[in-house]
């Protein structure tokens, strides 16, 4: 393959209800406001068990929609998506093109897997997807649900402004139930990510939640700063990535921003929170000294975050310094399902860069929390 599209998206979910039933249809732009390692398509292609499918009004599979979208250009039905615009994420741009095109403002969530066919298949019905020649179009996807019209104008700042696609674009949106939607669909490929999302959903994907672990961004080296630890600031180039960070971090619509105390940590967090208009929670447990005399402690306080994002339902982003993110590595490795899902949890130092993030898709058990996703969050600083 010479050349490369790369585009992003997702599929959107909400429960079902008697109230939003009667508006699943939406037929213009104006109807429609208001409301990783990858893993293959190739593994579930066309794949969506029919067992799970036809008993959906007996499982969560029957109290859901899925937002599709037409594109008049092609004629068919699609998950909503778009192309990256120049010096943006893949995440960042499937938020916006899923806001784009659907006018509704949403959060990502656990990630569904990638796609690639040659970009002259856009409109076919069936996508080869191997031994591609030419050019072709990569496409990753996420779960998403729609965030509140006050979290969306909160965010706003710190995520980046998101414009209406026009009527040429898309002209039509439905809600569908999975079984609906697989119908629905005209490409092979977006069967393919339904089946992912699917999988997803028998996780306990739709009730999961994300705990962001950030990494304190690039600070001024020990040898040459003359204050305190506890006072050692950012570099230049920690601040560039800290502010690269904001919009990432938006993509995930975080609510509760907590940090250790320390400068540096609350330096990369600060203009998150400034923009998001949001307090930084200080965790006294989770600064190096605190860690090391007691690392029992910043377990407790870093599960207390873990538990609280679950009983509140909304996401949290920490920040932390090197030595505190490889000991709760350690704690959270053993909450991961399936287990091999901890490798992504790096185990030797530094563990993960400055100025960076993982986000962890956490859910509620009877059996405590369980880890069901792992994403790498990095900033494009340019």
């Amino acid at each position: 393959m010479r050349h490369v599209v790369e585009a992003a998206g997702g599929i959107i979910y909400r429960w079902k209800t008697a109230e939003n039933s009667d508006t699943a249809t939406h037929n213009t732009p104006e109807h429609t406001q208001g409301r990783p390692e990858p893993r293959t398509p190739q593994d579930t292609r066309e794949a969506i068990d029919p067992q799970i499918l036809s008993d959906a009004s007996h499982n969560v599979l029957g109290h859901i929609e899925l937002c599709v979208v037409h594109r008049p250009k092609y004629d068919d039905w699609s998950w909503p998506k778009g192309k990256l615009d120049p010096n943006e994420s893949h995440r960042h741009a499937a938020v916006r093109e899923m806001g784009e095109e659907t006018g509704l403002p949403v959060a990502l969530g656990p990630y569904l897997g990638d796609i690639t066919y040659p970009q002259s298949e856009e409109g076919c019905v069936q996508r080869h997807t191997r031994n591609l020649s030419g050019t072709g179009k990569h496409v990753m996807f996420w779960m998403a649900k729609v965030i509140s019209p006050v979290d969306n104008l909160r965010r706003t700042h710190a995520f980046g402004p998101v414009h209406r696609a026009d009527e040429g674009e898309i002209d039509q949106m439905l809600w569908l139930t999975p079984v609906e939607a697989r119908k629905r669909l005209t490409h092979s490929t977006d069967k393919d990510i339904l089946a992912l999302f699917v999988d997803r959903v028998q996780e306990g994907a739709l009730d999961s939640q994300p705990v962001l672990i950030v990494r304190h961004g690039k600070a001024e080296t020990r040898k040459l700063w003359k204050g305190t630890d506890a006072n050692r600031p950012i570099t230049p180039r920690g601040a560039a990535a800290a502010f690269a960070l904001n919009a990432e971090l938006a993509c995930f619509n975080p609510i509760r921003i907590a940090t250790s105390p320390w400068l540096r940590c609350q330096q990369t967090l600060e203009h998150f929170a400034w923009e998001t208009k949001s307090d930084m929670v200080k965790l006294d447990e989770m600064t190096e000294d605190a860690f090391a005399i007691n690392p029992d402690a910043a377990w407790e306080s870093m599960l207390s975050e873990i538990d609280f994002a679950l009983e509140r339902k909304q996401g949290t982003a920490i920040c932390m310094h090197r030595p505190v993110i490889g000991g709760m590595f350690e704690h959270l490795r053993e909450l991961c399902r399936p287990a091999a899902l901890g490798r992504r949890l790096i185990a030797k130092s530094p563990y993960m860069p400055t100025g960076t993030a993982i986000a962890l898709f956490v859910i509620s058990t009877p059996d405590g929390p369980v880890i069901i996703d792992i994403q790498k969050v990095q900033p494009l600083v340019y």
